[in-house]
């Protein structure tokens, strides 16, 4: 569902008991994870993350971010410019789900080497 947006328990609620399903609920959306690709080569504009996501709306993307910056994933910096400039970059609690990455493109190199 494009409109569903993951983020940690509110405080005082308690995280799952299953640490894959504690990561799940993080990372567990086609965008999170695009957006986590894209951010560990470096800080990103909103508009270069739209692009390189393609099909995802303003509106979406604009609530996975809030929501990645909720959960500690990604740094939001405001620059008073006219048009204003926000820029996007990954904590290092974001840049340590590098492995998780890493593991999941190796995982589709071979696949894709497998299957097609």
């Amino acid at each position: 569902m494009e409109n569903a947006v993951n983020t940690i328990p509110a405080p005082g609620k308690e995280l799952p008991a299953c640490p894959v399903e504690t990561t799940l609920m993080l990372i567990g959306d086609k965008w999170t994870v695009l957006i986590l690709r894209d951010l560990l080569t470096g800080t990103k504009r909103f508009g270069e993350l739209k692009k390189s996501l393609g099909g995802i709306s303003q509106k979406v993307l604009t609530a996975q971010l809030r929501a990645m910056e909720t959960n500690g994933l990604l740094e939001r910096a405001v620059y008073p410019e006219v048009p204003p400039r926000v820029e996007y970059t990954l904590t290092e609690l974001g840049e340590s789900l590098k492995p998780i990455l890493d593991s999941m493109k190796s995982w589709g190199e071979e696949y894709k080497l497998k299957k097609f």
